[in-house]
């Protein structure tokens, strides 16, 4: 195959090549109308196309080719210790960049693979990208997996996986499989994922809907959020409601609206949600705030309950010291030694030593030594141990008040 040849430094206008061109450093060539090679294309350090170019394929070595216009090429592009900037768009079965690729204009192959920068102005589609460095696109990204060892700032989104070591920020978009960044995420609006996993900061800002969230630091949610498994181990919020499966905490969590679980609720610090917590069972070592709470199973508290209008489960145990404001209805209620609570309703309470409450209404009423309690009605049966205080002496009663809840 025949080449044709750019000296050092030349200033050519070219329109058609039969064969190979070959371009030398400094060059310059003025496109008639379009440039169509049909072979490859060779740079040898940085030059300047001004126009667009089809190509077999196109390689630069060691320098910074500046393209005004389109590029497409059959097979692959290639830069070694170099780079290229395109301000139109890139067609290409593969595109290999050592430095940085910056495309103005849409961008598609079948991978792309750079060393340094990735810059897109347009949209970008291809089955694997990965990104050495730093990562920006402004149109959407299609694609399957995604990998930046920097740090990646993208629009829409619509790819089965995000790998990022530092930092994430996404414009929306769905996330079929998993994102994993070392650092910070971050997305502006509506995100879909499967699963969610970051060792420092998160903060959704739109709608988010996911499979399990696993985050190291910090997580916010701005608006509602459904989820299979939350698992934080410092700060959390949530500005909406919350759905999901399950949520462990080990600091501290805030949800605005209501939390719903078809699971368990583990939290090491505090919790507070501002409408209703439903779940199947709830463990509290530190304190939970709710405006009600339906628990299907078990509730247990090391620390502090607090309910405007009730906490309602299957069996509530205050633990020794523990503290419970509002209502407490359940199955079997038992607040242990030294704990304290309010209003009692259950087929079953009992009240620990020296433990404490103002009204207990029950089926059955066990109250240890010590103990003290306002005012008791039960149904059934009543046991008192020694030094028990019972302000109003108890009453059996044929029925008991209606529970709350």
């Amino acid at each position: 195959m025949s080449e044709t040849e750019v000296p050092r430094g030349g200033r050519v206008r070219l329109g058609t090549v039969a064969g190979d061109l070959r371009v030398a450093s400094g060059a310059r060539i003025e496109v008639d109308g379009r440039l169509s090679v049909e072979g490859d294309i060779q740079f040898e350090g940085s030059s300047r196309v001004d126009g667009s170019v089809d190509c077999r394929s196109l390689e630069v070595d060691d320098g910074t080719v500046e393209l005004r216009g389109d590029l497409n090429a059959r097979e692959a592009v290639r830069a070694r210790d170099g780079g290229l900037e395109i301000t139109g768009g890139l067609t290409a079965r593969k595109v290999d960049v050592d430095r940085k690729l910056k495309v103005d204009g849409p961008a598609a192959a079948e991978e792309f693979d750079v060393g340094g920068v990735l810059e897109g102005g347009g949209t970008l589609a291809a089955p694997r990208v990965s990104v050495g460095g730093r990562f920006r696109l402004a149109g959407k990204l299609t694609g399957r997996t995604v990998e930046a060892g920097g740090s990646a700032e993208l629009a829409e989104v619509d790819v089965e996986s995000i790998e990022v070591g530092g930092t994430v920020r996404l414009g929306g978009g769905t996330v079929r499989g998993k994102i994993d960044v070392g650092g910070r995420c971050a997305a502006d609006g509506a995100l879909s994922f499967g699963s969610l996993d970051v060792g420092g900061l998160v903060h959704l800002r739109g709608l988010s809907k996911g499979g399990s969230i696993d985050v190291g630091g910090m997580f916010t949610a701005d608006q509602d959020l459904t989820f299979e498994r939350l698992n934080i181990g410092g700060i959390g919020s949530i500005g909406g409601n919350g759905t999901g499966e399950r949520v462990d905490i080990g600091g501290k969590f805030d949800v605005r609206g209501s939390l719903s679980l078809s699971g368990k609720l583990d939290v090491g610090g505090a919790v507070s949600v501002g409408g209703t917590l439903s779940a199947e069972q709830v463990e509290v070592g530190g304190k939970i705030d709710a405006g009600r709470a339906v628990v299907r199973g078990t509730v247990e508290i090391g620390g502090v309950i607090s309910t405007r209008d009730g906490a309602k489960a299957a069996r509530l145990r205050i633990r020794a010291k523990g503290r419970a404001t509002g209502p407490l209805v359940g199955g079997r209620v038992e607040v242990e030694s030294r704990a304290r609570a309010e209003d009692i309703y259950g087929e079953h309470v009992e009240l620990g030593h020296k433990a404490s409450a103002r009204r207990i209404y029950a089926a059955t009423v066990r109250l240890e030594d010590g103990s003290e309690v306002d005012e008791v009605q039960y149904t059934q049966s009543i046991e008192m141990g020694s030094g028990t205080r019972c302000r109003t002496p108890p009453r059996k009663v044929d029925a008991l008040p209606t529970f709350p809840l």
